[in-house]
């Protein structure tokens, strides 16, 4: 082979990353333990592992980079002359490294120090409750901030970089979220007792409802996506509150009928302040879903609270 030929500059330690190039924190911090207690098989065990390890470690080490590094004799392991130069420099790299995980761990401190929850009117109202007691059992050291708004505010302050989990009730995903759903809903049609629909004997028909001028949340709430979904359209809004209780309070107190969701209404349905009205062929079910930016998976506290709601 010729000499322009030669592949020479693939020798340890020319070109390619860093990665490639310099060997990993483990073997250097095998190293400084060996010139440290002057055996391999000491050092390997401070570390934890086999003495065949270290040794294949040790090895691996010295062909990449080219240099022997430790004597190995029956009365121990001292270091050559460019292993002792190689332990300087490693304990420079391991000392970094520690700073860095102590930077590291600052940052997740700081990170699980607090959790900032976007979620829809109904789910904040009737289940993160629940949720938060339990997690604060978990992490008593978390500071919990809870955003209730529609869904469509959810998925605002999560873009927005303003919430670190939410939780929606609409019948699709935002744009730029990814979600898992951990509940099941379902909304009902409900009057105060003395609205004519209370005393009806057949269900509702779609069309009816449909048409009637009812109290319902605000555009872009879950319930009211739903609900103009399943309707196929609504008739213009009898009243139109910004909260699932507002809308609750209205219906007892005979305003009109209102939409709500199941969880919503069970104390006063059992104690007969409102009515349920069946409705005929209509799908009022829909899913809960939690939801976060996509491609960012929760972490710390946020998925901590994600693990619960599927509890």
């Amino acid at each position: 082979m010729s000499r322009t030929e030669d592949h020479g500059d693939e020798r340890p330690g020319s070109g390619g990353s860093l990665g490639h190039r310099v060997p990993d924190l483990g073997a250097l911090e095998l190293l400084l333990a060996v010139a440290r207690v002057g055996s391999l098989g000491r050092a390997a065990r401070e570390l934890g592992i086999t003495q065949p390890a270290a040794s294949s470690r040790i090895r691996s080490m010295e062909r990449q980079l080219g240099v022997a590094l430790v004597d190995r004799s029956p009365r121990g392991s001292r270091l050559t002359e460019a292993g002792a130069l190689v332990t300087d420099w490693a304990l420079r790299i391991v000392e970094a490294a520690e700073a860095f995980d102590a930077g590291a761990q600052a940052l997740r401190d700081r990170r699980d120090s607090r959790l900032r929850v976007a979620a829809s009117m109904t789910i904040a109202e009737y289940l993160l409750p629940g949720w938060l007691v339990a997690l604060r059992a978990q992490r008593p050291d978390t500071a919990v901030s809870l955003l209730a708004g529609n869904s469509t505010a959810v998925a605002e302050r999560l873009l927005a970089g303003e919430a670190d989990l939410g939780f929606v009730e609409g019948l699709t995903v935002p744009a730029g979220l990814d979600s898992a759903v951990i509940a099941h809903d379902r909304l009902v049609v409900v009057t105060a007792p003395s609205h004519p629909w209370a005393r009806r004997r057949r269900p509702l028909a779609a069309e009816e409802l449909a048409v009637t001028p009812l109290v319902l949340r605000e555009e872009g709430s879950g319930t009211r996506q739903v609900l103009d979904a399943a309707l196929g359209g609504l008739a213009r809004p009898l009243i139109e509150l910004s909260s699932t209780t507002a809308v609750k309070a209205a219906a007892v107190g005979g305003a009109g009928p209102a939409v709500l969701s199941e969880l919503a209404v069970g104390d006063e349905l059992g104690m007969r302040r409102l009515v349920r009205i069946p409705v005929r062929a209509v799908a009022l079910a829909r899913d809960l879903r939690a939801v976060w930016p996509t491609g960012h998976r929760p972490t710390g506290p946020a998925r901590d609270l994600l693990s619960l709601t599927r509890g």
